[in-house]
C-alpha cells in the first residue's frame, strides 16, 4: 500500500513538473513573439514609406488630432486639391474654430468652405466612428488619412473595422523629435513605440477576426500615395 502511495505521489509530481515546463515554454514563446512583433512594428513605422497607389479620385481628407503638424499637413493636401473636404477629428472642446484655422494655415474662405471639425471623438475608436459618420453624410468612399507614423497602423485598423467598404490611403507625419535612424537608442522614442504597439495589438486582433469571420470585405490600404510628397517630418 505504501509503495503504491509513493509511486502515485511520484507520478503526480512528475506530471506537475511537465505541466510547469510546458507553461514556461509557452510563456517564453509568447514573449519572444511579442518582442519580434514589436521589432517589426517599430521598424515599419520608423522607415521611409514606400510608394503606393495614387490619390486620384480621393473624396475626402481626415486628420486625426494629436499634434498641430497633422492639421497643417491635412490642410496642405486640401490646398493641393487631393480631397473635396477635410475633417479634423477629435478636436478638443476648448479649442475654437479660430485656433484650428490658424494652425491649418488655410485662408478664411477655404477653411470656412471645406473644413469640418469633429468634437466627439476622445480616442482612436472615436475617431473611426466620427469619420464613418462624416463619410456617410458626404457619401465618401475613398479617404486620405493623416496622422503620426507610429499611430497610423492602429488608426487604419480601427477605421477598417468601422468602415470595411472604404478605401483608406495613409499620409504619415513623422514627429520631428523622432530620430531618423537608431530609434532603439532613444528611450523616449522606444517608450512611445512600445506603448502604441500594445494598443495596436487588440485592434489588429479584432480586424483579423473580422476578416476571418467574413464580417466585412475591407479594401487594401495604401501606405503612401505616389503623387504626394514623402511623409512629413514634423511635430506629429
Amino acid at each position: 500500500m505504501q509503495a503504491d502511495q509513493v509511486i502515485g505521489h511520484g507520478a503526480g509530481t512528475s506530471m506537475l513538473r511537465r505541466i510547469g515546463r510546458s507553461i514556461v515554454i509557452v510563456a517564453a514563446c509568447a514573449a519572444c513573439a511579442l518582442v519580434f512583433g514589436f521589432m517589426l512594428f517599430a521598424t515599419s513605422v520608423m522607415r521611409e514609406q514606400a510608394p503606393a497607389p495614387s490619390t486620384a479620385g480621393a473624396d475626402g481628407i481626415v486628420v486625426l488630432t494629436g499634434a498641430a503638424a497633422r492639421i497643417s499637413a491635412g490642410a496642405e493636401l486640401l490646398k493641393q486639391g487631393h480631397g473635396k473636404r477635410l475633417l479634423i477629428s477629435g478636436v478638443n472642446r476648448i479649442t475654437t474654430k479660430h485656433d484650428i484655422e490658424r494652425l491649418s494655415g488655410l485662408d478664411h474662405k477655404s477653411f470656412t468652405c471645406c473644413v469640418d471639425l469633429g468634437y466627439e471623438a476622445l480616442d482612436t475608436v472615436g475617431n473611426a466612428d466620427e469619420t464613418r459618420t462624416w463619410a456617410n453624410a458626404n457619401n465618401y468612399h475613398k479617404l486620405i488619412i493623416v496622422t503620426s507614423s507610429y499611430h497610423m497602423p492602429r488608426a487604419l485598423a480601427e477605421l477598417a473595422l468601422a468602415m470595411p467598404d472604404a478605401q483608406l490611403i495613409a499620409h504619415t507625419v513623422t514627429p520631428k523629435d523622432f530620430p531618423e535612424s537608431g530609434w532603439w537608442l532613444s528611450v523616449r522614442t522606444t517608450r512611445y513605440l512600445l506603448s502604441e504597439y500594445l494598443k495596436f495589438l487588440p485592434a489588429a486582433a479584432r480586424l483579423a477576426t473580422q476578416r476571418v469571420m467574413g464580417w466585412g470585405q475591407p479594401h487594401s490600404v495604401a501606405l503612401q500615395p505616389t503623387d504626394l510628397q514623402p511623409p512629413d517630418r514634423r511635430d506629429g
